[in-house]
């Protein structure tokens, strides 16, 4: 689990970054679980976009998906969710503690 100084601190990473996975009107799919999964394995911190037309809650599902994926959710702010999940090797992301 995250504390709040560690939230900010993923937060602050994430504000340049572009969304690299889309929740669209299909709402929470192996697809976009799969997306999602693969780029956290690539990049530690993601950005979702979850579109208008999802049709469900934006809290529900981006705190559906970082289970899913076992990740971390730094926060939800509008349409957009960020993820975490620390890398077993190559950790590029060191947390305050």
């Amino acid at each position: 689990m995250l504390n709040g100084k560690q939230r900010r601190h993923l937060r602050s990473l994430g504000h340049h970054l572009d969304p690299v996975v889309h929740v669209g009107k299909g709402g929470l799919t192996e697809g976009v679980i799969s997306a999602a999964d693969i780029a956290l394995e690539e990049h530690e911190l993601i950005k979702i976009r979850l579109g208008e037309n999802a049709g469900v809650d934006r809290h529900e599902v981006a705190a559906a998906l970082a289970e899913a994926c076992s990740a971390e959710l730094g926060g939800v702010l509008g349409r957009t969710a960020l993820l975490y999940r620390k890398r077993k090797k190559d950790s590029a992301i060191q947390l305050p503690s």
